[in-house]
């Protein structure tokens, strides 16, 4: 599979290494309960059809990247840098 690096194009999915859901990007506050902060951490979907994953461009440029593909078909449908998905979701 190739991934779309924002800064270095096209590359191997061996570049990257998988973190979690883009979803991941919203803390649960602080304060939260066990059960949330537990949810958070371990409980996963396994969604079929457009997800967005947060990846991380470990044999490239080091950046965090949002990638939005369809895990039926396999296709990557964009890459976004970590750090304008959370400026989006802040602002």
């Amino acid at each position: 599979m190739r991934l779309l690096c924002p800064n270095c194009g096209e590359r191997d999915v061996r570049e990257f290494y998988y973190q979690s859901t883009a979803a991941a990007l919203t803390r649960p506050d602080l304060h939260a309960d066990e059960a949330v902060w537990d949810d958070y951490l371990h409980i996963r979907d396994n969604p079929a059809g457009k997800t967005e994953d947060l990846w991380y461009h470990q044999a490239g440029c080091n950046a965090w990247i949002v990638m939005c593909r369809d895990t039926v078909s396999h296709d990557v449908l964009s890459g976004h840098l970590a750090t304008d998905k959370r400026r989006d979701t802040e602002g």
